[in-house]
């Protein structure tokens, strides 16, 4: 018991010394003194008071996290269930995560990317497994965080639950960034399978720094019944052809199970998610070493390999 102790004061200690909180919502205190100084020399001229005036009416200081990145690393964020909550324990995960995240490259990718996964595989020839599919699901967090990637090999639907936090990963590249119209596409289970076959040896598709991730409007089209789950309940917004499959019993059914009045339900939307203030915490916590971590990748991504010729002049 003392030993675990030891171990918890300890991981704490290194949490308060390595995650250096940069939120802050305090006013800038320079103000004040800017104004006294020139109003207390008499040569000053009009554009120092002016200056003066327009500190003096400078609004509070923001905070210096990114409003996206709960978009782009959602898996920082706890489960919102009250009865699984611990602050410890995630504090300590947030920690193993940073830690993840120096050894290897998690890059920014979300439902809909394209992924090309290697992973160690005993199995293997080489004992090394590449997996090219589109992401076709997110979920979890913390360590727990988890995806699904989904691909057509030899006319035969493969799917792969990865663990993003898993030590055997050994890189993940993102061969064509972008979103899709919904939060899941568990449905290109039962769609026509182009919309599932991607070449293995598929190049990646960079997108230049600054542009925002483009969103693909594709409507897929789905076999005919039966399917694996009832999608005209779902209010599914990537599905062209629902309605030629389903029959007058089918919309009453789903009709029955509908529940308009939950996008009301504020108490719902407040146990079903973090409060915004929450996130900032967490964030301004990691943002630091997160923030690190991009300029590192963008310094790699800028430098140019050079390659020793074989023979001299």
């Amino acid at each position: 018991m003392n030993l675990s102790n030891r171990i918890l004061n300890k991981k704490l200690t290194e949490c308060a010394y390595k995650c250096l909180v940069t939120f802050s919502t305090k006013p800038i205190q320079q103000a004040p003194a800017a104004a006294a100084a020139a109003t207390t020399s008499p040569g000053g001229s009009q554009t120092q008071q002016d200056a003066a005036v327009s500190n003096n009416t400078s609004p509070a200081r923001k905070p210096l996290v990114p409003p996206h990145y709960r978009f782009v690393y959602p898996e920082f964020l706890p489960d919102p269930k009250i009865e699984w909550r611990n602050n410890i324990r995630e504090k300590l995960e947030r920690l193993d995560m940073l830690d993840r995240r120096r050894q290897i490259d998690l890059p920014e990718f979300y439902v809909g990317s394209i992924l090309a996964v290697t992973s160690s595989d005993p199995h293997a020839a080489g004992k090394v497994s590449r997996f090219v599919g589109i992401c076709i699901h997110r979920e979890k967090c913390g360590l727990r965080a988890r995806f699904i990637l989904r691909n057509v090999i030899d006319h035969q639907g493969v799917e792969v639950v990865y663990e993003l936090y898993d030590p055997t990963i050994q890189k993940v590249e993102v061969l064509r960034l972008e979103k899709r119209l919904d939060d899941s596409l568990f449905y290109l289970r039962d769609a026509l399978p182009e919309y599932s076959t991607f070449d293995e040896n598929m190049d990646a598709e960079h997108l230049e720094e600054g542009t925002p991730v483009p969103v693909n409007d594709i409507k897929v089209v789905l076999r005919p019944r039966p399917w694996l789950e009832r999608w005209e309940r779902q209010n599914l917004l990537g599905v062209a052809n629902i309605d030629q499959y389903i029959k007058e019993k089918h919309r009453k059914s789903a009709l029955k199970v509908q529940k308009p009045w939950e996008k009301f339900d504020l108490m719902k939307q407040y146990r079903s998610t973090i409060p915004e203030e929450e996130q900032k915490e967490i964030f301004a916590e990691v943002h630091t070493e997160l923030h690190t971590l991009e300029l590192q990748r963008k310094r790699n991504k800028r430098k140019r390999t050079f390659i020793k010729p074989k023979q001299l002049a």
